[in-house]
């Protein structure tokens, strides 16, 4: 049985997030805050994290920022969303059906944890208005619905980690020499890599056809 365009983007975003919320809650029922295995020597490791900003461990403006950026999040998969249906009757490549259903997936990935990752489990990082900052917790969290936090509180559940390139820049380099250089620094996790890899894909191979298209759209809204 064939897939039509539509059909594939669901199971994109259904397989993704699969995949995405069962590694997460795993690391997050079995890890502590800090704890990694060493799945390839010390070039890729499981290193449990928990992120309350943006991807790749980013965050900023503590609570308020969060909460912004949750909203943010959530208008930018409202609109990923109708772009991606509107793309499926325009009938466009399959590639681009693809690359996109890998973006609108990662974003819903991670806006789970967000919003409901307060309420689903008793422990989470958490901001703390005394000290002003987020505050991690010990010990390993449960699956029982107590909650920690509240709606778009909760944090974002990181664990891949590739420090392939660990070494110290020569001396003899202005500003950097003598200082440590680690490649990849950031840990992330299956939503994260499937958005970098839907825009990737797309700027390497379907960069035109989007411009096309959205020039189209612009045209239709403004003859209509």
């Amino acid at each position: 049985m064939r897939l039509n365009k539509r059909q594939l983007a669901v199971l994109i975003v259904l397989l993704i997030l699969f995949i995405d919320q069962v590694s997460k809650v795993w690391i997050k029922t079995h890890f502590a805050i800090g704890d990694e295995v060493k799945v390839i020597g010390n070039w890729f490791i499981l290193h449990f994290t928990e992120n309350p900003g943006m991807a790749f461990g980013l965050k900023f403006w503590g609570i308020w920022g969060k909460i912004a950026l949750s909203i943010f999040r959530i208008g930018a998969i409202v609109a990923i969303g109708y772009y991606l249906n509107h793309l499926i009757k325009q009938n466009v490549k399959t590639g681009l059906i693809v690359g996109i259903s890998l973006i609108l997936a990662g974003a819903i990935g991670n806006i789970i944890d967000s919003a409901f990752y307060g309420f689903l489990f008793d422990t989470g990082t958490t901001y703390s208005e005394q000290f002003n900052q987020w505050v991690s917790y010990y010990g390993v969290s449960k699956l029982n619905f107590e909650g920690y936090a509240g709606f778009l509180q909760g944090c974002v559940v990181d664990m891949l980690y590739f420090p392939i390139i660990d070494t110290v820049i020569p001396d003899w380099v202005p500003i950097w020499g003598g200082q440590n250089f680690l490649f990849f620094r950031p840990v992330f996790n299956i939503a994260d890599s499937s958005i970098t890899i839907g825009v990737i894909y797309l700027l390497l191979f379907h960069r035109n056809s989007i411009f096309i298209n959205s020039k189209h759209q612009n045209q239709t809204n403004h003859e209509s």
